[in-house]
């Protein structure tokens, strides 16, 4: 836990981006999993409710994503300033906001139950088994929302091959416990609940294990320092920002949703179809945008501005690289993904008709992804906060005047010009986290 290296190569960051980008590749084998071990079963209802189930958990947990963002950040620059003390009192704060916020979600889980499926009907049948389902997996909420924390405090150490490891511990015994449960013992929508209710407790654990060196420092349970009022008030500040501006982004996304229902069946398949293609995009480059989140947060605890150009310009020379070669799969390959998502020829004949949309996605976006990674390894996360709600408003200028002239390509370059608005309007306010690092 010592100050940052001085190394600021190109092997470093691939040492820190390479395990995220595969710890981000394992994450849909588990719903395939889940969905692959219930599908045995010959109905279709235990199907529905796993994934209704997962996917509210789903939705729940992820207001919690802060903690994994506002971790690394404030973490990497308590590192780069030399203070191993603040270092391992971070991840005590981290981890009590954690079980906090799990232990809330298991006392108020009627209300939130009651609240989830009057925004999510279901059939009698799929309801009573998703009840089931998310009535065990909530006793874990507090080690999940933990592995948040965890995670952060990690990649703020560089130990990215950890978070892996971890992530690779998690998958593993949730579809062997999968395996046991539910095609073994037989017990259908509660054996996948209890895999994922072990595979999460035993997930923080290991998570706790990995992060062993902040329990070696005196600090982690000094209490004054733990609870220290401006260090809490600032880490609340930075968590609030980061919530905020997550809610905002996910406010364009669902209104791409709902905005592409409006138009026919066909298209709104077509779009879910290649919203995939995003989400590949995304999981791609979040490894050298989390790259960028260790080396600018450390540059800017160590007040160094030559660090943070350099950390930011090499994190972001991969990510450009990766979102070329993104583009040119995307073009080369991209039917042959679509037919591998859809066999429906409608679909399948729309989607091509979009396919360009997808090629550029990577390229349009690189600039919003990676300077996230930036701004939040810098905790500018008031910047954040306030692009991104500009960027919607951008966003929501367009829609209404792009879909009207181009249907539903004008969606699709609605959401191009989102990811050019935060970008451009991000890149507007970097100057000032290198004069921060003076």
């Amino acid at each position: 836990m010592s100050a940052a290296p001085p190394d600021l190569s190109h092997r470093r960051v691939l040492k820190i981006a390479i395990p995220i980008v595969l710890s981000n590749a394992t994450v849909p084998i588990l719903g395939a999993v889940d969905t692959g071990v219930v599908g045995q079963m010959g109905e279709a209802a235990p199907i529905g409710a796993v994934g209704l189930g997962a996917i509210i958990l789903a939705s729940i947990y992820w207001i919690f994503g802060f903690l994994r963002m506002g971790t690394t950040g404030l973490v990497s620059q308590a590192r780069g300033a030399g203070q191993p003390g603040e270092v391992a009192a971070l991840l005590t704060r981290a981890l009590m906001i954690a079980f906090a916020g799990g232990l809330a979600l298991i006392v108020f889980q009627l209300p939130i139950l009651w609240l989830s499926f009057r925004l999510s009907p279901a059939t009698p049948e799929v309801e009573a088994l998703a009840r089931s389902y998310i009535s065990i997996r909530i006793w874990s909420a507090p080690f999940a929302i933990a592995v948040y924390g965890l995670t952060g405090w990690l990649i703020a150490q560089e130990r990215t091959r950890g978070v892996l490891a971890l992530q690779l511990w998690m998958n593993g015994v949730n579809i062997a416990l999968d395996l046991w449960f539910v095609l073994g013992l037989g017990w259908g929508v509660r054996g996948v609940a209890y895999a994922t209710f072990a595979a999460e407790i035993s997930g923080a654990l290991m998570g706790l294990w990995l992060c062993r060196d902040a329990f070696a420092v005196p600090a982690w349970r000094d209490w004054p320092r733990v609870f220290d009022r401006a260090r809490l008030i600032h880490m609340a500040k930075v968590n609030t920002d980061i919530l905020i501006r997550s809610v905002l982004l996910l406010t364009i996304m669902v209104s791409f949703t709902f905005l592409s229902a409006g138009f026919d069946t066909v298209t709104l398949a077509t779009n879910n179809i290649l919203m995939q293609f995003v989400s590949i995009t995304a999981y791609a480059l979040d490894g050298f945008a989390f790259a960028a989140e260790a080396i600018v947060g450390q540059a800017l605890g160590a007040r160094s501005a030559y660090a943070l150009r350099r950390g930011a310009l090499l994190a972001s020379f991969w990510g450009l690289l990766s979102a070329v070669l993104l583009s040119a799969v995307f073009a080369i390959f991209g039917g042959m993904i679509i037919d591998v998502m859809t066999t429906a020829p409608d679909v399948r004949a729309e989607a091509r008709v979009y396919l360009p949309w997808m090629v550029a996605v990577p390229v349009v976006g690189l600039g919003s992804w990676m300077l996230d990674g930036i701004f939040i390894g810098a905790t500018r996360t008031r910047d954040m906060r306030n692009m991104a709600a500009l960027s919607l408003g951008i966003y929501l200028l367009a829609v209404a005047a792009l879909i009207p002239l181009m249907g539903n390509h004008g969606l699709w370059a609605a959401l191009m010009v989102s990811y050019v608005a935060r970008g451009a309007t991000l890149f507007w306010k970097y100057p000032a986290l290198e004069r921060a690092a003076l």
